[in-house]
């Protein structure tokens, strides 16, 4: 039977390694590739004008792509459960095919638009290739748990093997006999989504650091592929938070997106540690690819894992709600340069270094301002390029010492940490241009500076820079007391798991 097949993108935005879309092409006479703008995942709350941009990107180099090959993507507006129903019936599909996601909010609406597929009497094909293992196999291994421990993880990754290899792009021998109708007003009708569409203000848009698409992540990883001895020595840990340069990969969002494939990030890196002496998980690059998938693999098997209440592995804390101090976090106001440098960072280029994170992300929930960690996972998700779901959760119920990491009186200090590395404080005055003229001493602590300094530097603490938010040095040794507590509430028959080996926050 010859097929007139959908394929359904939403993430893995690419050709290569695209396992379902080879599954469309086979006994395929009409393809049509489709993107839906669904109005749950892109609107202006969740989607900040950085993530916009790199998803609009990312289509447009896809379609580029397309072209190619003599097809082309058909971009549609609305909800999927309204949409395919129309389209079923329009273009006589017998045939729907995607790359499988784990995400419960992506399950629910596969299952409804499957069940329409049934009715319609389309058949539904899906594929693995987001991940680089399939979740529910490591579940099962793991008698039908998620391991809580990145070592456990590891022991069950070693029975089940190296990831299966990537597969090649498609090719003009592969699409020889299929076809991809086009009507005249097509571009009218499947336009590209632009910049301005979400209602985001486009003025104040910095450079583009990281462009979004297929193309520029095979780029970007041969560039690094290239640097063998830098590969083999990578160990995450080493790497600066305040380089003025990102002193990663800075591949994650291409990850996310999937416009590069994990398995190909894989085993591209497999080739180059090949014969050679090199570091291992979890501080290496494959380290870094484990930790997406133990993040996965927990938001799987955890019931509501972005949240606190009802999620089993997650300490019940009794966070303080206060707008004020959250919106001085979220707008780089709290009084602390180098906390206001990283969410300065942040907005502008929609990527930090994973320690940067850590800083943030502490200081915002146990170190300072006890705010609840889901405050902040709803930021990082807005801004960060590579804000993944399961990695979001799962990294701020780590940083906020609530699950998988449980050291609460280890606490960074928005002081001493940035200095370690920086200590002229240069990733400040790139971030912060109001504070350069500070004297080095004083450019992590402003409201230190003698009145004739700040005057001399043409920045007064309190009119031109606000005052600390909090007195780190007292706050913090509070908050330490009252994480004690949270702990001591903790059912004592509750298994806790052991702290895992490394703080990751996986932006390569």
């Amino acid at each position: 039977m010859v097929h007139t097949c959908v394929h359904w993108f939403r993430k893995g935005l690419r050709l290569h390694d695209n396992p379902a879309l080879m599954a469309a092409l086979r006994d395929c006479q009409e393809l049509y590739p489709v993107f839906i703008l669904d109005p749950h995942l892109h609107n202006d709350t969740c989607v900040g004008i950085n993530r916009w941009r790199f998803l609009v990107g990312a289509l447009r180099d896809l379609d580029c792509s397309l072209r190619k090959l003599n097809s082309r993507l058909f971009v549609v507006r609305g909800k999927p459960e309204e949409v395919f129903p129309e389209l079923f019936d329009k273009w006589k599909v017998t045939k729907l095919t995607y790359e499988y996601d784990t995400e419960p909010y992506s399950l629910s609406r596969d299952q409804t638009v499957t069940t329409l597929a049934k009715e319609h009497r389309v058949e539904v094909l899906y594929k693995i290739s987001h991940t680089l293992y399939d979740i529910d196999r490591m579940i099962e291994e793991n008698n039908g748990k998620a391991p809580l421990t990145y070592n456990r993880m590891r022991a069950i990754v070693k029975t089940l093997g190296p990831p299966k290899k990537p597969i090649p792009a498609p090719t003009m021998e592969d699409m020889k006999d299929v076809k991809t109708p086009c009507s005249e007003n097509h571009e009218q009708k499947y336009e590209m989504p632009t910049l301005g569409e979400l209602g985001h203000d486009t003025a104040a848009l910095g450079e583009e650091q990281f462009p979004g698409g297929e193309q520029e992540s095979l780029r970007r990883l041969d560039e690094h592929m290239k640097r063998t001895g830098w590969v083999c020595g990578f160990e995450k840990p080493q790497t600066s938070p305040n380089s003025l340069s990102p002193s990663t990969t800075v591949l994650s969002p291409y990850v996310t997106f999937g416009c590069l494939s994990a398995r190909t990030f894989w085993w591209r890196l497999a080739e180059v540690y090949q014969g050679k002496k090199h570091s291992d998980p979890p501080v290496s690059l494959h380290g870094q690819l484990l930790w997406r998938e133990f993040f996965y693999t927990a938001s799987v098997g955890i019931p509501n894992f972005n949240k606190m209440e009802g999620n089993p592995v997650c300490t019940q804390v009794d966070w303080d709600t206060n707008p004020e101090y959250l919106a001085a976090w979220r707008e780089a106001r709290t009084g602390f340069p180098f906390i206001d440098a990283i969410m300065t960072q942040l907005r502008q280029e929609g990527w930090i270094h994973h320690l940067a994170r850590h800083a943030v992300a502490c200081f915002l929930t146990r170190g300072d301002l006890w705010i609840s960690w889901e405050e902040g996972q709803k930021v990082f998700e807005e801004l960060l390029l590579d804000g993944d779901w399961a990695l979001n959760a799962g990294n701020w119920q780590w940083l906020s010492a609530s699950a998988f990491f449980h050291q609460f009186f280890r606490v960074y200090s928005p002081v001493a940490f940035g200095k370690k590395t920086d200590k002229n404080g240069d990733y400040i005055k790139k971030y912060l241009p109001l504070l350069k003229k500070l004297p080095a001493e004083y450019i992590y602590e402003p409201w230190k500076a003698p009145r004739s300094v700040q005057q001399a530097a043409g920045c007064i603490v309190g009119k031109d820079y606000p005052h600390p938010i909090a007195q780190h040095e007292v706050i913090s040794k509070k908050n330490i007391q009252r994480m004690k507590l949270a702990y001591a509430k903790k059912s004592t028959d509750a298994a806790e798991p052991p702290a895992s080996l490394i703080l990751s926050l996986f932006p390569l």
